[in-house]
């Protein structure tokens, strides 16, 4: 079945608009450069006969516009289009050197853009490399004054197709309250069990207000913790600078 026979609604453009670039194959995401097919194969049929041409996506990006020529219907527009775009993504990975997650004050800081202003609740996802370099940040729901959904399965599914090896989660209180809720409690847990099961690390979960942040403990092999929230940390007047202060140890005279 040709593209513009499906359903608007299972169209790659539609989908991507609807639910996002992950929620596409590759050969879509390549199609939706493509712009059109051919006579006999649509979009998504010449995208994925260019990719099998290449030998896989990788060598695909690697390719230069000369070599996509040799596939029918792709004339230089199309390789034009195509050896464009993984030379931006290139260029992107070559800019300055990623944000890294070393402790719960820097999730914070990553998270905080997404969430700080906001009168919804919104949860965030940090998706990160086995080194804590950060790979991708996304707002993965937006609900109501007073809680937003916490779909497990969406987030541990972005976390793989990002490439993912770690991750942490940042949720708002438009409120202001940095008490965790029962659900938040629930939430971090669950979080910390699937990411157990299917081999990434769990970075951590804040609470995020406009003044302050606050991490939800989670127990797992890795984390034996307590279920008691820890300590409100302050926003530091420097947003890059949120590390929680130590207070002044206690002199005693002889």
């Amino acid at each position: 079945m040709r593209v513009k026979d499906l359903p608007a609604a299972d169209r790659p453009r539609e989908r991507l608009l609807a639910s996002g670039a992950g929620a596409l194959a590759d050969r879509e995401l390549l199609a939706l450069l493509l712009g059109q097919g051919t006579r006999g194969s649509d979009a998504v049929d010449l995208a994925a006969q260019l990719i099998e041409h290449c030998g896989d996506l990788g060598e695909l990006a690697r390719s230069d516009a000369h070599r996509l020529l040799a596939v029918r219907g792709v004339g230089p527009a199309k390789a034009a289009r195509i050896a464009a775009a993984f030379h931006l993504v290139r260029r992107a990975q070559e800019g300055p050197a990623r944000a890294r997650i070393t402790s719960s004050s820097e999730l914070a800081t990553q998270a905080a853009p997404f969430l700080r202003g906001h009168p919804r609740e919104r949860l965030v996802v940090i998706v990160c490399d086995p080194r804590g370099a950060v790979l991708r940040r996304a707002l993965m729901t937006e609900g109501g004054a007073d809680h937003t959904p916490a779909p497990i399965r969406e987030i541990i599914t972005t976390v793989l197709t990002s490439g993912g090896a770690a991750f942490g989660v940042a949720h708002n209180h438009p409120s202001g309250s940095l008490d965790p809720s029962e659900a938040d409690l629930a939430t971090t847990h669950r979080l910390a069990e699937a990411a157990e099961t299917v081999g990434l690390r769990f970075l951590d979960h804040v609470i995020v207000t406009d003044t302050a942040w606050r991490r939800i403990p989670h127990t797992s092999a890795g984390h034996p913790e307590s279920a008691i929230p820890s300590p409100v940390v302050p926003s530091s007047p420097n947003p890059t600078d949120t590390r929680p202060r130590r207070p002044p140890k206690r002199r005693t005279d002889p």
